[in-house]
């Protein structure tokens, strides 16, 4: 089983209504000039899939965001984990771009994995810009934003997508236990983007699971970027309409270790007001 590719599938099947606006937000950028509408222009308001965005994206970067290029938060993000990881091309622009795709109107089976990418990208520039503003030292780029340079590296961000999943699945259960309506509904979402039985029961079995925050505490012990992109995701998965919500990421927050200021700029790249 690819976590990566379930982590794609869960997305496409929509964790929470608001899941894709806040996507959307984090890559549109705060101009109004971000990653969505620079796309779309440059395919003619035609959405594409898979690498073809990637290459865009590339094109995009080249410009700069006084330029044409990106502009926005995730331009800046870019362009600047770019130069720490020796270029742009060592930064997750495919699965950006994949993602930027789906949430154009792209979507379908064959993005599951490169959607999963995306997702892990996104979370990564989050957890980076975040934790850039946070202190004096600029944080390493995030496996997920920079791509794998090892087989070691591979497997870890493998590992890191599956705490993510993990993360948001339990956030769902924040005010009370997923229900069978809604277990039912993902499940047949996960069908239909061509998820077989064993990644279906997997996801089904973490739904059943009791919320088990401690066990997501202790992954990202020690591991700053891993705790900004495990908060990023869980804003992703859930409403945060609900009081047990807001205590449930105000004790997220704590136990990871996160200050309010981090907390608060991941809220602020998601368009979240809470």
């Amino acid at each position: 089983m690819n976590i990566s590719d379930l982590l794609g599938a869960m997305m496409q099947s929509g964790m929470s209504p608001s899941s894709g606006s806040r996507m959307k937000s984090v890559l549109g950028g705060e101009d109004g000039r971000g990653l969505l509408e620079n796309l779309s222009g440059m395919l003619g308001g035609q959405p594409q899939q898979g690498g073809g965005l990637g290459s865009i994206l590339s094109q995009a970067l080249g410009g700069g965001s006084g330029s044409g290029g990106l502009g926005g938060i995730l331009g800046n993000v870019l362009n600047d984990a770019g130069s720490a990881v020796g270029g742009k091309q060592n930064l997750a622009l495919g699965g950006l771009g994949a993602l930027a795709g789906a949430l154009l109107g792209g979507g379908g089976k064959s993005l599951g994995g490169a959607l999963g990418g995306g997702v892990m990208a996104l979370l990564g520039a989050m957890a980076y810009q975040a934790l850039k503003g946070g202190g004096s030292q600029t944080p390493e780029v995030p496996l997920g934003l920079m791509e794998p340079r090892s087989e070691s590296e591979r497997q870890e961000l493998e590992r890191n997508s599956e705490i993510v999943l993990k993360a948001m699945i339990n956030a769902a259960k924040a005010d009370g236990q997923i229900d069978e309506k809604e277990i039912k509904r993902i499940a047949g979402k996960l069908q239909e983007t061509g998820m077989d039985q064993e990644a279906q029961q997997y996801v089904l079995t973490e739904m059943q699971k009791s919320l088990d925050t401690p066990a997501l505490i202790a992954a990202a012990k020690g591991r700053p970027a891993l705790a900004a992109q495990i908060y990023g995701a869980s804003l992703l998965a859930i409403e945060v309409d609900t009081p047990a919500e807001k205590k449930y990421l105000d004790q997220l927050a704590a136990g990871l270790g996160l200050s309010p200021e981090v907390t608060q700029r991941i809220k602020d790249m998601v368009g979240l007001q809470v």
